[in-house]
């Protein structure tokens, strides 16, 4: 690992909704270096899309600062590629078209696009499905598409919202797998949010656990298993134990706190 890439520093973000404060995110503090898999790993409310949204720069802090290779984060950019749950695609557009649509709007020369969008196609085993349209791709194919589109720009830093979230079992581990290559390969900075210890424990390289809102950082880990990581052997198994009972601490806060409010209500 190299130096600093992403820094978060003293990071607040406050929503403020009908006349109420509420805290989303506490005093994050997080310095990830190039090349490095983070997963932002706690339950609904804890913030982890919130705080990845603003390392995007779709919504900044409301105070403290994220730098980018040292650059102040404010606002979206090219050097932070974002890949959502929801695909996120051009439903009139083939496949082929949907991958080399920010290509064509950075005015890169044609030539250079197809070589790029073969080079992605191939990639990511869609060669086949270059000229469908999304409605006739499968969920995982679709989730392809939408990592190819990405990586067509060449970020740097590729941020993930639970993409893998809405798929089957199976498919979710193929495209685990193939993400897993795809970083190795291209030495990506990723950050990817999860609310799956599994998905977290098999992906990566150090998992941040996140509190209850307000969120703030409950326990910041390296992942020494080695790679591939078996989900059945006993040293998995053991920190996904671990984990587990974290994660579970914080949804029974959340828990305490919904029926505290109903009661005031």
């Amino acid at each position: 690992m190299s130096a600093t890439h992403i820094d978060v520093k003293g990071v607040n973000k406050v929503f403020k909704t009908d006349n109420r404060e509420v805290v989303a995110l506490r005093d994050i503090n997080l310095q990830i270096p190039q090349g490095q898999f983070v997963c932002l790993l706690g339950p609904s409310g804890c913030g982890k899309s919130t705080l990845l949204n603003a390392i995007a720069g779709f919504s900044l802090p409301s105070s403290g600062e994220i730098t980018a290779d040292g650059q102040l984060i404010t606002g979206p950019g090219p050097e932070r590629g974002m890949v959502f749950q929801e695909y996120a695609l051009f439903p009139w557009m083939t496949v082929e078209k949907n991958i080399a649509f920010g290509l064509e709007v950075k005015g890169m020369a044609q030539a250079e696009i197809k070589q790029r969008v073969d080079q992605l196609l191939s990639m990511l085993s869609l060669s086949d499905f270059r000229n469908r349209y999304p409605k006739d791709l499968s969920g995982g194919m679709r989730q392809r598409v939408a990592i190819a589109r990405v990586l067509a720009l060449d970020s740097p830093i590729m941020l993930m919202d639970e993409p893998f979230g809405a798929l089957d079992a199976l498919t979710r581990r193929n495209l685990q797998d193939e993400l897993l290559r795809i970083w190795s390969e291209l030495k990506k900075t990723i950050i990817f949010v999860t609310h799956s210890i599994e998905e977290a424990i098999y992906l990566a390289d150090r998992i941040v656990v996140m509190t209850y809102r307000p969120g703030t950082v409950k326990r910041d880990m390296i992942v020494e298993l080695p790679r591939l990581r078996d989900p059945a052997s006993a040293d998995f198994n053991a920190l996904k134990r671990e984990l587990g009972a974290l994660v579970m601490e914080e949804q029974q806060r959340h828990h305490s706190d919904e029926l505290r409010m109903a009661a005031v209500d």
